[in-house]
């Protein structure tokens, strides 16, 4: 891993894709109906204190983050996203519902295309001296950016529409504690 990730996470230009904090036990059976929370997995109480830990972890290290934060239209994610950042607004990008839908039974077609889709948000560059915030889910093993734990982080430093990307680095919410002695 990056030496000086903290160093780089300081200086902003890249993207933080997080996974959501620890969700409860089930299905979802939202199908589509995402302002429906009864039928989500939603945040356990552990989930709650990773999000606001999460957030806090952020601001303690000093790394700026653009508004709004992206969330994906889960309410677990969207809960994510306002209690790690709760002075700042969220904005629901429903793309990252199609990220969710990796782990069902896609063709490789339709995998390819919103893998397609999702390397190009990854190349887009935030503006200078800040650093994008997404709140999602996990990918499949060896699929995207593969498995992420609850309030796990991928940090990606997009190099440009067109350009492709670099992960620099993959956290968990203890890595995320201790990054100026990684």
């Amino acid at each position: 891993m990056e030496k000086d990730l903290l160093k780089l996470l300081k200086e902003g230009g890249l993207i933080l894709y997080a996974r959501h904090g620890t969700a409860t036990v089930g299905v979802d059976q939202a199908k589509g109906l995402f302002q429906s929370c009864q039928y989500q997995r939603n945040l356990s109480e552990q989930g709650r204190h990773e999000a606001i830990y999460y957030g806090q972890m952020l601001r303690y290290w000093q790394i700026p983050i653009l508004a709004p934060i992206i969330a994906s239209p889960f309410c677990r994610t969207i809960e994510t996203a306002l209690l790690a950042f709760p002075n700042v607004q969220v904005q629901i990008d429903h793309f990252l519902f199609e990220i969710f839908m990796l782990g069902g039974n896609l063709s490789n077609v339709q995998q390819n295309t919103i893998l397609m889709a999702f390397q190009s948000m990854l190349e887009m560059k935030p503006p200078e001296g800040i650093n994008r915030v997404m709140i999602g889910h996990s990918f499949p093993e060896n699929v995207g950016l593969g498995d992420i734990s609850n309030m796990g982080t991928v940090v990606v430093k997009p190099k440009g529409l067109g350009q492709g990307y670099e992960v620099l680095g993959k956290l968990t919410l203890e890595d995320l504690a201790k990054l100026d002695s990684i």
